[in-house]
């Protein structure tokens, strides 16, 4: 981690809850003077003995002009981490942030392609489209292992419409995709390859994605990544 990037700013947690079984939402203060881009994302730390040290890096959802900042985060109790002791925290618990940093950045309309918690990048980016009414000729698709796990279902569907599509890797759910993204469903969901793709999900995920767009003619310069 870059020294300019380490926690330092103090904040208090506002409110949280989950949001699906293990995805946790928190509503935290904003410093004064903070800004950062739709995408970004900042490292994260308890402020309490013992944490400061331990940080996570963790994507803002929230709109640059909220007057607080939101997370939605994954909660792994078995690692017995950081993400654990976010699940137990509460309102008005400390954390310190750090200055916003990331590349994931929209350069025109385009597929989104996210894998799990991979998606809260694009929350920030598609809630500014939508907003700005410049959301029309995007198309999120969301690769989660069953329908429990989708992330904000109802307000991406309003915001998205048909172009908001689920793809699931271990359910069988009537009326949506059941397998991974392969090169068929790139085939059939994309068919113009000449256009932005923004990805974003575990490694492994990013670069079969990555690897899939270029075979099938999107240029590397047209595909979004973390760096």
């Amino acid at each position: 981690m870059e020294e300019s990037l380490r926690p330092r700013f103090p904040v208090k947690i506002l409110d949280s809850a989950f949001i699906t079984h293990n995805v946790k939402r928190f509503t935290l203060e904003k410093p004064k003077g903070y800004h950062y881009t739709p995408g970004q994302a900042a490292w994260v730390a308890l402020d309490r003995a013992g944490w400061h040290e331990r940080p996570g890096q963790f994507t803002f959802t929230s709109l640059n002009n909220s007057r607080t900042l939101e997370l939605i985060i994954k909660i792994y109790d078995e690692r017995k981490g950081l993400t654990q002791q976010l699940g137990l925290a509460q309102r008005g618990d400390g954390l310190l942030i750090g200055a916003p940093f990331g590349t994931i950045t929209y350069k025109g309309p385009g597929f989104f392609f996210a894998g799990g918690t991979g998606v809260t990048p694009f929350i920030a980016i598609l809630r500014d489209l939508y907003k700005e009414k410049k959301i029309e000729g995007n198309t999120l698709v969301c690769s989660n292992q069953t329908a429990d796990d989708i992330i904000l279902d109802e307000e991406l569907s309003k915001m998205l419409g048909k172009n908001f599509l689920n793809i699931f890797t271990r359910q069988h759910v009537i009326g949506f995709l059941e397998r991974r993204i392969d090169r068929n469903i790139l085939i059939t969901l994309v068919q113009n390859f000449n256009q932005h793709f923004y990805i974003c999900g575990p490694r492994s995920f990013v670069q079969d994605l990555s690897g899939l767009l270029t075979s099938l003619g999107a240029s590397a310069e047209s595909i979004v990544i973390d760096q």
